[in-house]
């Protein structure tokens, strides 16, 4: 799953939408009941949709739908699925958080659940670097996900690569080889430049010292890197890959935070910060967020006044009036407006009742 697949399935609009939620499972014996569960879901759906619908209007819904439920490839399930579908179009998300069960009809599709766990999971992408090929993992904690798309994993084809180098008297090959890999590199880094327009999040590299060096010095995204594994890892499974690069983003992670409450106790001595929800509403929406600190556990449903400024408490996150958290539409304010959002451990912005926001101006 990622910002992309989220944004399209907001933008679709139209009676009737369904969206199917529940948790999976990545091992057996557990997984050998998500096959029923999907199933006894659809079912549910189908006769929710039949009770609105006559047949002939909901065929084309219900066979998309039947399509999609015998694709799943339940051997790979990570720890949440969603199906989305409508007359003309049907998806189904893996995720490796986990969902709660839902069947919902409406006139557009359910991302609220998407959205907050996106916001508050830890994504990141790792890119392993070798001649053959050069792979791109979207992370999320310790699950890895391999990219197959926009040139994704890439081949060194030229000469140095699949190619013989050229030949002959006088010339230096170990200067053609070095000029060859230094825009095969640049070929990555353009490649990569999509993925972290859509989802700007931090980047692991690895690689041996060799292509290290030479992706530093081609690279355009030096700020988005958290990270480096050194070693040759263009054999490495991903369950192997995760185990070698999850304990050093934990670390700079840590690391971040303490940084993060560090400028945070800067932007208070010079009067550039807000703290308390209400206050962080208001300014978020206005696009003065440059940096979000939010405590990890912080949830705050509340109602909205009508200039959608004011937050009011609620006590009942459910009703029809409420915003089930609003931290999370902070995130997504913040977001939005090119903004950047980092959690920290529970109780460490008590002194902020909880959640702060580093202001641009």
């Amino acid at each position: 799953m990622n910002n992309h697949e989220v944004y399209l399935l907001q933008q679709i609009k139209g009676y009737p939408a369904l969206t199917i939620t529940l948790p999976t499972h990545r091992t057996s014996p557990e997984n050998l009941q998500d096959p029923i569960r999907v199933r006894n879901l659809a079912e549910q759906a189908a006769v929710r949709l039949h009770k609105e619908f006559s047949k002939r209007e909901i065929t084309p819904l219900l066979e998309r739908l039947d399509r999609l439920v015998e694709g799943i490839d339940y051997s790979h399930t990570l720890n949440g699925l969603g199906l989305f579908v409508n007359r003309d179009f049907a998806l189904a998300i893996q995720m490796p958080f986990t969902l709660n069960e839902c069947v919902n009809v409406g006139d557009t599709f359910l991302t609220r659940d998407l959205v907050f766990a996106m916001n508050r999971a830890q994504r990141y992408w790792t890119l392993v670097l070798s001649e053959k090929p050069t792979r791109l993992f979207e992370c999320t904690s310790d699950t890895f996900v391999e990219v197959q798309e926009g040139g994704f994993p890439m081949i060194h084809a030229g000469p140095g690569g699949e190619q013989p180098l050229p030949g002959g008297f006088g010339i230096k090959k170990s200067a053609y080889r070095d000029e060859y890999h230094r825009k095969f590199f640049r070929q990555i880094d353009t490649a990569l430049k999509p993925f972290l327009v859509d989802s700007p999040l931090p980047l692991v590299v690895v690689g041996v010292d060799r292509f290290l060096a030479f992706f530093n010095e081609v690279t355009k995204h030096k700020d988005a890197i958290m990270t480096t594994l050194q070693g040759s890892h263009d054999k490495t499974s991903p369950h192997e890959l995760m185990q070698l690069v999850w304990p050093l983003v934990e670390s700079a992670l840590a690391e971040q935070r303490q940084q993060v409450l560090a400028e945070l106790d800067k932007a208070v001595g010079e009067n550039k910060y807000a703290a308390t929800v209400g206050d962080v509403w208001r300014l978020a929406k206005e696009g003065r967020g440059r940096l979000l600190v939010v405590e990890e556990g912080f949830h705050f449903p509340a109602r909205v006044d009508k200039t959608g400024m004011i937050l009011i408490p609620a006590d009942d996150a459910a009703a029809p009036d409420v915003i089930d958290d609003a931290v999370d539409e902070i995130i997504e304010s913040v977001l939005e407006k090119q903004g950047k959002v980092v959690f920290v451990e529970n109780g460490q912005l008590e002194a902020h009742q909880h959640i702060a926001l580093i202001l641009r101006y």
